[in-house]
């Protein structure tokens, strides 16, 4: 089984499967209505992101406020943000990062 990158017109998922038939099955089993763009058998069997370059210093947690506010937004990230401001009180900037960071980690 291979790491396929399937990108849509919203989203980029990360997931296993044996064909890039497969890969597109499952993009399109989770987002019908999104017509797929790209889908790239990655070259290793891990998906790597850099905290540093999404500016997050020292060692991160998943944060539950951000992670239901990805939840009751059904992951998409503009919502997510307006909601956790909301929630949280916190200025768009940090609740941009704080989602972004979360989504990383994988919520």
């Amino acid at each position: 089984m291979a790491l396929f990158e399937i990108e849509t017109e919203a989203h980029i998922m990360i997931g296993w499967a044996n064909s890039v038939e497969q890969a597109e099955h499952i993009a399109q089993k989770h987002y019908p209505e999104e017509k797929i763009v790209r889908i790239t058998k990655r070259p290793r069997d891990i998906w790597v992101i850099s905290k540093r370059l999404l500016g997050l210093e020292g060692k991160t947690r998943p944060c539950d406020v951000a992670r239901d506010c990805l939840a009751r937004a059904s992951g998409d990230k503009v919502h997510a943000i307006r909601l956790y401001m909301l929630d949280t009180g916190a200025d768009l900037h940090e609740a941009q990062r704080v989602i972004e960071a979360n989504m990383s980690i994988g919520w």
